[in-house]
């Protein structure tokens, strides 16, 4: 007899191949079988896996070491998905729920819909593009070491504390493919804590919009000459139009001080 735990079974999920691809459904199975399922084709030498009628299963993708490997998701990529990856392509044909590439540290994520919260927390490598909308503490802690210096693209709009304590890495916030037109594209508390790093935002932001730890610019043709290549990589995965893109001027959020806090410190 088989266990239903959350509404989800405890079985294998189905499995085929078509081509050189392993095909994995993913209807009604709990996520520790389907991620199972995927080490256990990983294992095997499988180096294109697609996953259907996802339904918010965790964690699919987290921990796979393999840059040649390439996952398709179809349907709702459920939490931290991606998260310590280094080196696999993930792609989703639908939504993702929060920390999408969770302390990422290479590799790349390509969401065709909206995505949660905490959007690439800690991450140190890689990139995750979104073509819709995102949620709160999206880029929160992202560092960068050399030349490991992960990327964010959000081509909707994003909630607050975008950027929070941001230590490296390039925060892009486009508001183009967004559900909510009428609000302003980023909420409160923007680069709050922020330390490091750099936010791209397209358009302008309002001084109520952003935290005291950072200096906000229109864009240089020096930011948008290193700006640019990112956006045409972001552009090419989701089929976008990079003159539409670049229609409108760019502002370059930076922290003013690698230690915001300092003075709140006490040292015995």
């Amino acid at each position: 007899m088989q266990q239903v735990i959350e509404g989800y079974r405890q079985v294998a999920p189905a499995m085929r191949a078509e081509g050189d691809t392993v095909v994995l459904d993913a209807n009604g199975v709990y996520y520790q079988q389907l991620n199972e399922a995927i080490r256990s084709a990983v294992s095997a030498g499988a180096r294109n896996i697609r996953i259907e009628n996802a339904n918010g299963q965790r964690y699919i993708g987290a921990g796979l070491r393999a840059r040649d490997l390439r996952i398709e998701v179809h349907g709702t990529a459920g939490n931290d998905l991606a998260s310590f990856m280094d080196g696999p392509t993930v792609e989703v044909f639908g939504n993702a729920q929060d920390g999408v590439g969770n302390t990422m540290a290479s590799g790349k994520v390509v969401v065709h819909g909206d995505a949660g919260d905490v959007l690439g927390y800690g991450m140190r490598g890689g990139r995750v593009y979104v073509r819709g909308d995102v949620g709160y503490r999206v880029g929160i802690h992202m560092k960068a070491y050399e030349s490991l210096v992960p990327v964010v693209v959000c081509g909707g709009k994003a909630r607050d504390f975008f950027g929070e304590y941001m230590a490296g890495g390039v925060l892009v916030l486009l508001g183009m493919n967004t559900q909510f037109p009428g609000d302003p594209i980023a909420g409160s508390f923007l680069g709050t804590g922020m330390h490091g790093g750099v936010i791209y935002v397209r358009g302008d932001v309002e001084p109520w919009q952003c935290g005291k730890e950072v200096g906000v610019a229109e864009a240089s043709d020096a930011d948008m000459a290193e700006l640019r290549p990112i956006l045409e990589d972001y552009c090419a995965a989701l089929g976008l139009d990079l003159d539409e893109v670049l229609a409108q001027p760019f502002t370059r959020i930076v922290p003013v001080s690698h230690r915001p806090y300092g003075k709140l410190y006490a040292y015995l």
